[in-house]
């Protein structure tokens, strides 16, 4: 994943940060349990009991979005987010961009099958790991280690619960519920992360 590079001068001064991304990765040994278990009960309750795929959650949204005539639910779980956060941070050209974030059928068969395979040859704490530190939470800041250092200025491992709640509530819509522009929409949605 793009990272931070830093400049020093000859006695060990930061001079420059240069970046595409904000980014600080982390271990999800650093990650505080409370920020882990808000992000899997916000955006893939059953994480821990599917093979990649949530038929239950995908069949929801698909009544729910039929009837409502748009997307107004998302039926992805958390190794199908992964994957389209990957294909977007390795998409090249305009083209590749659009076809990973593309609202089709054809996209959603291939992140299921991407999702299929990583519950195949890793743990779920391996995926989970890799998630929390490509996802966007808004507001420039790419993983959970850069949110945490923006949102509060704090290290990832000493975020709260009433923070973990604030930024699990983010990666749904990182910028309708961005704190610093919308905090009441962001409170909202924290308190819901909460209950």
């Amino acid at each position: 994943l793009a990272q931070v590079s830093k400049v020093y001068d000859a006695n060990g001064n930061k001079i420059a940060t240069f970046y595409d991304q904000y980014r600080k990765s982390v271990p999800l040994s650093s990650v505080p349990l409370v920020m882990q278990k808000a992000l899997i009960d916000t955006e893939d309750v059953r994480y821990y009991e599917h093979n990649g795929l949530d038929i239950r959650a995908a069949f929801r949204a698909l009544l729910s979005n039929g009837s409502s005539g748009g997307v107004s639910q998302g039926g992805s779980t958390i190794p199908q987010q992964y994957v389209k956060n990957v294909l977007i941070q390795n998409a090249r050209t305009k083209a590749q961009r659009e076809a990973a974030i593309a609202d089709t059928l054809a996209r959603k068969i291939k992140e299921a099958r991407y999702a299929i395979y990583l519950e195949q040859h890793f743990t779920k704490s391996q995926i989970l790991d890799r998630y929390l530190n490509i996802v966007y939470f808004g507001d420039g800041a790419y993983g959970i280690g850069a949110a945490a250092k923006h949102y509060f200025d704090e290290p990832v491992q000493d975020l709260t619960l009433v923070q973990s709640a604030l930024l699990a509530g983010l990666v749904q819509s990182p910028e309708a519920y961005n704190p610093r522009y919308y905090p009441e929409a962001a409170k909202s949605r924290r308190d819901v992360v909460l209950s």
